[in-house]
């Protein structure tokens, strides 16, 4: 696979993950962000492994438990509070700081070194979202602010350790979005049970929304993301989480009514932008590529005939 179709396969990781916000303040039942994110992780993940016939080995176990709690586990209730707490556009945008999360953890992690135009890429980015965050317009809410930050920064530790640890040999990017969306799911399990509980009701348009959330965001989206993150260079997906903010402003504008500023334009063209710009910069380095040939060679070689 080229690099631009690994680039727009990636993508459609953060798209999906931009209609989140939409979908759980239009149809999801209020007050339930644990069960949210429990009902988009465990039955998909368990249906990854299902369909996938893998389970992990050895040290895998552990590893798959510490991934699924930084990108499942932690992310999903942060998400769906923030959700609630904050208009869907101004939520999603507070992930445009996750470029310059990945990008310095990167540098100290995985030893990626930081070009000034990715860096520079990652920061107008990240000021894009400001405005867009900080429009006359936006109703701020400090818990919900503090919800999302906490989220992007759980998935960004989350990236770096997939990028690091990469995948097993023979296993698929199914079975490994399997692992951790179980893994995750598995960790909010007692916690929705004892803390949430489950919604009194669930009516056709709750059921739709989870189920869109469990597919689409979930088993498609994760899938496609962590073969992105394992394959490219660290920055690249960084970046690529822009379009989460950006689809939810979009969303937020045209489904919900919410209104788009002046400012707001602005920061989204920054923000688009940055994100054209920083995947035409961001190459891999020798250690990059010689692990994405790996993979891909592990992937065609497993690949059913």
């Amino acid at each position: 696979m080229n690099r631009l179709a690994l680039v727009l396969l990636t993508a459609l990781a953060p798209i999906a993950w931009g209609t989140t916000y939409l979908v759980t303040t239009e149809l999801l039942p209020p007050g339930h962000p644990l069960f949210a994110g429990l009902l988009r992780s465990l039955p998909a993940g368990l249906l990854a492994v299902l369909i996938s016939r893998r389970l992990p080995l050895g040290g895998w176990w552990a590893k798959s438990f510490i991934l699924g709690a930084l990108n499942i586990g932690a992310f999903f209730p942060l998400l769906f509070l923030a959700a609630e707490r904050l208009p869907g556009g101004v939520a999603a945008a507070v992930a445009g700081a996750q470029p310059l999360i990945v990008l310095v953890l990167g540098a100290l992690v995985l030893q990626e070194r930081i070009r000034p135009i990715t860096a520079a890429a990652a920061a107008v980015g990240a000021g894009g979202v400001a405005l867009v965050v900080l429009s006359p317009a936006a109703e701020l809410d400090l818990w919900g602010i503090l919800a999302a930050l906490g989220g992007v920064t759980a998935t960004g530790v989350g990236m770096i350790l997939t990028k690091r640890w990469g995948r097993p040999t023979g296993v698929g990017p199914i079975a490994y979005a399997g692992w951790q969306l179980s893994a995750g799911g598995l960790l909010l399990l007692p916690l929705t049970l004892f803390v949430e509980g489950v919604p009194h009701t669930i009516d056709g348009n709750a059921a739709l929304g989870y189920l869109w959330l469990g597919t689409a965001g979930g088993i498609v989206a994760y899938t496609l993301w962590f073969r992105g993150v394992q394959q490219l260079p660290v920055i690249a997906p960084g970046l690529l989480a822009l379009l989460s903010p950006i689809v939810a402003t979009v969303l937020g504008v045209l489904v919900a009514g919410e209104r788009f500023t002046a400012l707001q334009a602005v920061g989204f063209v920054l923000t688009l932008g940055a994100l054209v710009l920083g995947q035409l910069v961001s190459r891999p380095d020798r250690r990059t590529a010689a692990h994405a040939t790996t993979a891909m060679s592990a992937e065609a070689l497993t690949a059913p005939r």
